[in-house]
């Protein structure tokens, strides 16, 4: 009962802040635009401030970032009233022509659902099945494919072992594996660790909630997928 309780005061908060941040995400160019990021709280962190991972990306590649994530967001939110108003990635996708979209999520498919972080093989496999080609995160990024943009999904970092989501690192590594093997069979499709720039040792990386990055973490996000952003497509804007 205790452990319910404190998995819906956590679900509020979470709620209560992705909607406070709902009228702040960017507004959409008419048609699209150069780069579009979707997805969850770790792309939308210290976006107040103007310090979250996509500012970090515009500074470093001196072209516009449209950024859409919200915290709170599922991967898959698609029976959730929740869903209409950004709490599903991909319903932040506003369509339209994008040179790039930047994405990340699960996370929180994992820690709001029935398993909250604990028996999640059935959500994982919901996402993205052993064989990589099914559930609903290839059938999205092949949508996304399809429309002409390239596509970098962003893999989360291990954490410091004090945040939230803690249980749920076995599900995910899956999941990031699976995504990974998916976009390596496509083409314009791309897959990025930040574990590769965030190290869990360094306190400085991590907000005080110990779970999201601090401005120093999202920067060093941001100028690891802006590299890898220059190294397929040099064009400026």
């Amino acid at each position: 009962m205790i452990k319910n309780l404190k998995f819906r005061a956590r679900l509020l908060v979470v709620l209560f802040v992705g909607l406070s941040f709902a009228a702040c995400t960017d507004a959409t160019p008419k048609g699209g635009g150069d780069i579009l990021v979707i997805g969850d709280s770790v792309l939308a962190w210290n976006g107040r401030s103007d310090q979250a991972i996509p500012d970090a990306m515009e500074q470093q590649l001196g072209r516009q970032v449209i950024n859409k994530a919200l915290p709170g967001a599922k991967f898959d939110n698609s029976n959730s009233l929740l869903g209409a108003v950004g709490f599903d990635i991909q319903r932040q996708y506003p369509g339209g022509s994008w040179n790039w979209v930047v994405l990340n999520g699960g996370a929180n498919d994992l820690g709001f659902s029935d398993c909250k972080c604990g028996a999640c093989r059935p959500v994982v496999d919901d996402l993205i099945g052993p064989d990589t080609m099914t559930g609903s995160i290839p059938g999205f990024l092949t949508k996304l494919r399809a429309s002409g943009a390239q596509i970098l999904w962003m893999g989360y970092y291990k954490g410091n072992g004090k945040g939230s989501f803690e249980g749920c690192r076995d599900d995910l590594v899956l999941l990031e594996r699976r995504i990974a093997r998916f976009a390596a069979r496509m083409e314009g499709i791309t897959f990025l660790d930040s574990e590769s720039v965030i190290d869990p040792t360094d306190p400085t990386v991590f907000a005080g909630d110990n779970t999201h990055p601090s401005p120093k973490g999202s920067a060093l996000i941001g100028a690891y997928l802006s590299k890898a952003i220059s190294a397929r497509d040099a064009r400026s804007q």
